[in-house]
């Protein structure tokens, strides 16, 4: 007997929402800035990967998937306690959405993997912040 439910038709799409929502329950919001740029980075990986190889249904909802990433980390930032620094990574974030929806009009990977580099750089540098405090 088969169990119905919303993601059923996908064993995959099951496995990553629960992969998701166990990795998020208890995180604190620094953990969870770190999921979202891994989120970013994978998303823009796999869309060069799509649109290298011709892959425009994956390479649509990756950038769907990118696009909502980019948000939701301009979104948790602190513009009154960052400062300047918040200043700086809202333009960033800003820009690179700018930057991979224009490539999500053509057919070329490499604005994507460009932009999941500058992001990997960002999330680096997050990174060692949070190492060094």
């Amino acid at each position: 007997m088969r169990y119905s439910t919303a993601l059923a038709g996908d064993p995959a799409a099951t496995y990553r929402q629960i992969d998701l929502a166990g990795r998020t329950s208890t995180s604190d919001p620094h953990r969870l800035v770190d999921l979202l740029y891994e989120e970013g980075i994978s998303a823009l990986r796999t869309a060069a990967w799509a649109a290298e190889h011709r892959n425009f249904a994956v390479k649509s909802e990756r950038v769907a998937r990118a696009v909502a990433v980019l948000f939701a980390l301009e979104a948790g930032l602190d513009f009154d306690r960052g400062g300047d620094v918040a200043r700086t990574l809202g333009a960033f974030y800003h820009g690179l959405r700018q930057q991979v929806l224009q490539a999500s009009l053509g057919t070329d990977p490499r604005p994507f993997g460009e932009a999941a580099e500058s992001l990997a750089e960002i999330a680096g540098a997050w990174s060692s912040v949070r190492a060094a405090g």
